[in-house]
């Protein structure tokens, strides 16, 4: 027995499913749980989160070099 869930926020409008596998007299909270971890990894929601709000590239790359900044003073600071 398995349970198919059909991923409906994916970029093309594709659907992608998610198949669980569920072992004979396993519990319902159990393969929910199995669910929950297999959609946290697949990234969907991070990535809805982070198209909610469009970031403009140049302003995507500032961040990431200033957080790159960051984190160098900390390890010069740390030596």
């Amino acid at each position: 027995m398995s349970f198919t869930f059909a991923d409906r926020n994916c970029k093309g409008g594709s659907r992608d499913m998610l198949i669980i596998p569920v072992k004979e007299g396993e519990s319902i909270e159990r393969s929910l749980k199995k669910y929950k971890k297999k959609f946290e990894r697949t990234g969907t929601m991070r990535e809805l989160r982070e198209r909610k709000n469009f970031t403009k590239p140049s302003i995507a790359n500032r961040e990431q070099m200033q957080k790159a900044i960051y984190k160098e003073s900390l390890r010069s600071q740390e030596d």
